[in-house]
């Protein structure tokens, strides 16, 4: 839907795919696609180099990205490094492995099935659950949302002095951003979002080598340990962080962007858009892992190093930088990262809006009302916070948001893994066993943590 759109539509909508036989195990025919005036916009290489078939897939993966790298994010590995040092890095990693798995049937589901996650759920559960489903899913939608207006509010203060307070509301405008990227196509999208992303690293890398961390203690951060089942504190932050990399609204999002390509109808076809997908995501997914990792090892390198153990708000990370780096460049390396990463989940966040509401009760809303809706529901909080709380509240509200959002991941993650170990529904697009044991192991490892975590919740734990 572009910028001419109306803001609501009941017309039908072209659908390239109708046509195509659907798999008998949904309870009725593919309807209109969501984002439809980006579906199949992108052709792909039909003949050629498997570089020249690869390169036209890489996008997507990257948007996914980007929600493995919010704001929300920063404040949980943050607080996780100056905490503990370097031991929640295998927090990081297990959680970005999950994350390949799950985005990887995302790409199978969207594929191979011609529906984005909240579609297949809408075809599949009798309406009561799928409306339950979708309210979870607004639910992990504007506690992402919540992130960034913090995290993009925090940056402007610390780069250019706005009051938080002016700057939340100042988050409300990012939606004529997305609009001007929309009408000159989804690459465009694409390409402003990997710009940011190399920025982001960019910024990273120097601060990284200004720390100078130790990199024996890295490398055994990543090992597993006992003590982060064991203690409470440990526990919390460890879901924060796998709620800040393996986010429900990215399966949502993932499902429905690699729609977007033309790959056509017949079934190696189809094969080769799953594999070129799937291959997009993981590589994306390794930078995101790369950042995040970075975001964990400048603050044990920095803050847990010289004794500062409670660091978790952003102004915080920001104001210390600079006196224990020896460089002014340190902080503001810091604020420009950490703008581009509100202005990149700005993006995804919309479009994994458009595709929830669009998939699971077929309403079609014009970007900028989805937009303004969702800002709406989560300046409110924002506000509220910043002005009785300070600066310090922000920060809890931050982290809070990566627990909700972990805690809303079964009710993506499940349908997920059934939707795509299901061959009625799937047909040969049907996973492979393997990685079907692999996302239910997921799953149950997903249910369990966060189970602990409300029976220590309600324990005063």
């Amino acid at each position: 839907m572009d910028a001419k759109s109306p803001a609501i539509t009941a017309e039908p909508l072209v659908n390239a795919s109708n046509d195509a036989v659907d798999q008998p195990g949904w309870r009725s025919r593919r309807g209109d696609p969501s984002l439809a005036g980006m579906f199949g916009s992108i052709q792909t290489v039909k003949n050629g180099s498997f570089w020249r078939k690869l390169l036209a897939f890489l996008g997507p993966g990257y948007l996914v990205a980007v929600g493995y790298m919010d704001p929300g994010n920063w404040a949980t590995s943050l607080a996780g490094g100056s905490k503990f040092g370097y031991a929640l890095l295998t927090v990081a990693l297990v959680s970005n492995l999950m994350a390949i798995v799950l985005q990887s049937l995302c790409a199978r589901l969207g594929v191979g099935a011609g529906r984005d996650l909240a579609q297949a759920c809408r075809d599949s559960y009798p309406r009561v659950v799928s409306w339950a489903l979708w309210l979870s899913a607004e639910i992990a939608i504007t506690a992402t949302d919540l992130a960034e207006v913090i995290g993009t509010a925090i940056g402007l203060n610390l780069l250019f002095g706005i009051p938080l307070e002016i700057g939340v509301i100042i988050t409300a405008l990012d939606v004529f951003l997305i609009l001007a990227l929309q009408a000159f196509g989804f690459r465009w999208i694409e390409a402003f979002v990997v710009a940011l992303l190399g920025v982001i690293a960019a910024c990273f890398a120097i601060q990284i080598a200004m720390a100078d961390p130790d990199w024996g203690a890295v490398i055994r951060g990543f090992a597993p340990t006992t003590e982060i089942v064991a203690n409470k504190e440990m526990l919390f932050l460890a879901l924060g962080i796998l709620g800040a990399t393996v986010m429900p609204h990215n399966l949502y999002l993932h499902s429905g962007l690699v729609q977007t390509r033309g790959y056509g109808e017949s079934l190696p076809e189809k094969k080769e858009a799953i594999k070129l997908a799937t291959i997009d995501s993981t590589i994306a997914l390794c930078l995101a892992l790369t950042i995040n990792a970075s975001i964990l090892i400048l603050a044990a390198a920095t803050f847990n190093k010289t004794g500062k153990t409670d660091v978790a708000e952003l102004d915080q990370a920001h104001a210390f930088l600079a006196p224990l780096l020896g460089s002014s460049l340190a902080p503001t390396l810091f604020a420009i990262a950490l703008l581009c990463c509100g202005l990149n989940s700005t993006i995804t966040a919309t479009l994994a809006g458009q595709i929830v509401m669009e998939g699971f009760i077929n309403l079609r809303l014009a970007p900028w009302l989805r937009r303004m809706i969702t800002r709406m529901i989560a300046i409110v909080p924002a506000v509220v916070v910043t002005i009785w709380y300070g600066e310090k509240g922000t920060g809890q509200l931050l982290i809070l948001s990566q627990v909700v959002l972990s805690l809303q991941l079964p009710f993506a993650v499940v349908p997920l893994v059934l939707f795509t170990a299901s061959r009625s529904k799937m047909g040969p697009f049907v996973a492979p066993r393997w990685i079907t044991a692999l996302a239910a192991i997921t799953a149950v490892v997903i249910i369990v943590l966060n189970a602990k975590l409300v029976v220590d919740f309600f324990a005063g734990g």
